[in-house]
């Protein structure tokens, strides 16, 4: 698949029950795991893998009304009401977002490539993979 073609998908994401969905252009800038404590207990996990992109590729498609927001307008983690599933973080003052890649229905182009923030990742976790591992953000 060519460049172009890859950056004309768009994939389908939705949360737990439903209430939310959301489409994102396969467009990707990066794909990392994240193992601060902030991001294992919004998703209830030892880590989260999310994928980067620019604000203006992700959109809300069903259930807007349905966004529970923690944060202010321009770094904030959107969760559905209904059964709180995190499905995007706005970050870098509202420029771009942090797709959680489990809620993502398809699959990306892209795939994790280093583990963030791995000075306070879960002592009860291992990582077992060779992507690099960083103390904090490369």
């Amino acid at each position: 698949m060519n460049r172009q073609a890859i950056s004309d998908r768009t994939l389908a994401g939705t949360c737990l029950c439903g209430s939310v969905e959301y489409a994102v252009s396969d467009a990707f800038i990066y794909a990392m795991n994240c193992h601060c404590s902030k991001c294992r207990r919004t998703t209830g996990s030892a880590f989260k893998p999310f994928a980067g992109i620019e604000r203006d590729k992700l959109s809300v498609t069903k259930g807007e009304g349905n966004l529970l927001i923690f944060g202010d307008g321009d770094n904030h983690d959107a969760h559905c009401k209904a059964c709180c599933s995190l499905l995007y973080s706005v970050v870098n003052d509202g420029a771009l977002i942090h797709v959680a890649m489990g809620t993502l229905v398809d699959e990306p182009t892209i795939r994790p490539t280093a583990h963030i923030f791995v000075g306070s990742k879960a002592p009860w976790y291992t990582i077992t993979d060779n992507l690099p591992q960083h103390e904090e953000l490369p």
